[in-house]
């Protein structure tokens, strides 16, 4: 079987090699993981999750009352903590996670991304989103790179047409770069043409699949009485905050479902 996470962790491993403004990331501090996501649903194709971002300040979540403006309803006071990845040592800054089958199945046409690539063949659109996922990674300081719009200004989202300018020459100047077509080969396939080649497609998830580590918030102690208004109790905080390697399995995807396989400990996503 094909395991998907790998091949795409040792492609990102060569696009940081020969990309330059992709050059300070450093993939042993890296983790990528599937999650299931059927083809025609709608939904992310991947997503990067900053795991080294600090707590963050107090606040709390509030309801206004649409004609007085006054809080009519607030949740406790909470502060946002990253969980804590740690695999053989190494503590895990970034997680990457890609929906499989659906980002297998991805094209330039179906992604909207025929504009940006109008020579090249439809498994581009893979490799865009592979390179867009890398390129959140900010340079000078934790968590998702922050962007700026044509004035210098920063902008308002982590997507602007700047940046998705950006992914484009990245990923241009990677295919000049001339890469080894073995490592792009799996990309050409869709994922039922995967499945017949390989007999299966599989990639690293967390144990306590379809959940994977999030942010989360917890209650301040003691609780600020201001302002005044019903409180909502906040969801209790994740049972489990902390993972480590024995929290990582492998799981075999097919269209409609995946299960958990039994087969050697997958692979740290960051190693060569």
């Amino acid at each position: 079987m094909l395991n998907y996470t790998d091949a795409i962790t040792a492609l990102a491993h060569d696009i940081v090699r020969r990309v330059e403004p992709l050059a300070h990331i450093d993939l042993s501090r890296t983790l990528v993981f599937g999650r299931f996501g059927r083809t025609r649903a709608s939904g992310a194709y991947a997503t990067c999750h900053a795991l080294n971002m600090p707590t963050s300040e107090a606040g709390y979540f509030f309801w206004k009352d649409p004609l007085s403006g006054q809080v009519v309803k607030r949740s406790e006071w909470f502060v946002t903590c990253s969980p804590t990845v740690e695999v053989d040592g190494r503590r895990i800054d970034y997680l990457f996670s890609y929906c499989l089958p659906r980002f297998c199945d991805q094209t330039l046409t179906k992604a909207l991304k025929r504009d940006r690539y109008p020579h090249e063949p439809e498994w581009v659109a893979k490799l865009d989103t592979i390179v867009h996922e890398l390129y959140h990674v900010d340079p000078l300081a934790p968590g998702l790179r922050q962007v700026t719009t044509a004035d210098g200004q920063p902008a308002v989202r982590h997507h602007s047409p700047e940046f998705f300018a950006h992914v484009s020459h990245c990923v241009q100047a990677y295919l000049a770069s001339r890469p080894d077509p073995a490592l792009l080969d799996f990309l050409a396939c869709d994922f039922d043409q995967l499945s017949r080649r390989y007999g299966g497609v599989t990639a690293t998830t967390f144990m306590n699949f379809p959940s994977y580590p999030q942010r989360f918030h917890v209650p301040v102690s003691p609780q600020p009485p201001w302002p005044e208004a019903h409180i909502e109790p906040l969801p209790a905080p994740p049972l489990k905050t902390r993972y480590t390697r024995a929290d990582l399995t492998t799981r075999v995807f097919t269209a409609g479902a995946t299960q958990r396989v039994l087969v050697p400990a997958p692979r740290l996503a960051g190693a060569a």
